[in-house]
């Protein structure tokens, strides 16, 4: 399967699979995302820092869920998940 996001070379295999289990509107809506966050247009995205973490942050769409860190090297995708209890908590 064609890799959907190939401008993030960092991305894991992790990352992958969690996109293969998204329906085509779920992936749609992360492109969407990762497009407004790699490009700084931030306006209307639920942006999140997350607690206790000082370069850590969540975008939210609906239910799903992307997780990343910032720093002066850019940004790297830490986790894309559906909204569920253990949603945060390997980050």
């Amino acid at each position: 399967m064609k890799k959907f996001y190939p401008d993030y070379s960092d991305m894991t295999d992790k990352i992958q699979k969690s996109l293969d289990v998204l329906s085509e509107k779920e992936k749609e809506a992360v492109k969407n995302l990762l497009i407004k966050i790699k490009t700084g247009r931030l306006l209307g995205v639920d942006l999140k820092k997350l607690k206790g973490r000082e370069d850590i942050y969540r975008a939210r769409k609906g239910k799903i869920r992307i997780i990343y860190r910032t720093s002066a090297k850019g940004i790297y995708l830490l986790a894309i998940e559906r909204r569920s209890e253990n949603t945060y908590l390997s980050t």
